[in-house]
């Protein structure tokens, strides 16, 4: 069987997805769309702040719905591709899109000094305002999609990125992929 033409990549914030991915399509040479900017794209259309635009999103399932319809349409046309995002694997499982799906892992503290690192702000306010955002991003989830974002059952590969650089974790996702 020839390998995926569409990789997913997924963890929380911090977890070193955005640095992978950027590495991972370079070293492909594979397109790249990352749910986040998408997301961003329809907060502005919606003339909303980020937060104010995830706040709707808890209450409103379409946007979410928005949200994987456009992953899926650029996954379709645009393959070989990378996708990232929070539920970029799940999206690929529930719509039977051949796809090699990643998550990223690292504890939370180890990740609130990535974003504060990134963010210029403490490693303990980027812990706090991580903490409200994955437990608004876990109700929404498990609300309006039925996934306990916990379980990583789905997935093909999980890498554990907290003594890992970027390129070993690279190494990890291409070389999961060819043993497909």
């Amino acid at each position: 069987m020839a390998p995926a033409q569409i990789i997913t990549v997924s963890g929380l914030p911090g977890s070193g997805t955005s640095t992978a991915c950027g590495q991972l399509c370079t070293r492909l040479g594979w397109a790249y769309v990352d749910a986040g900017q998408i997301f961003r794209q329809l907060a502005r259309e919606s003339g909303l702040s980020l937060a104010e635009f995830g706040q709707r999103a808890e209450a409103d399932a379409r946007i979410d719905r928005q949200l994987d319809g456009r992953m899926v349409a650029r996954a379709q046309a645009a393959a070989p591709i990378v996708l990232e995002g929070r539920l970029t694997g799940w999206m690929a499982h529930r719509h039977d899109l051949a796809a090699f799906k990643v998550w990223l892992a690292a504890a939370a503290e180890i990740r609130a000094q990535r974003v504060g690192d990134r963010e210029a702000k403490s490693a303990a306010l980027a812990l706090a305002e991580m903490r409200a955002r994955e437990a608004s991003e876990a109700r929404r989830y498990l609300e309006h999609h039925d996934i306990p974002f916990g379980d990583l059952g789905i997935y093909d590969l999980v890498v554990d990125t907290e003594s890992l650089d970027a390129r070993a974790v690279v190494d990890h996702i291409v070389d999961g992929l060819g043993a497909q």
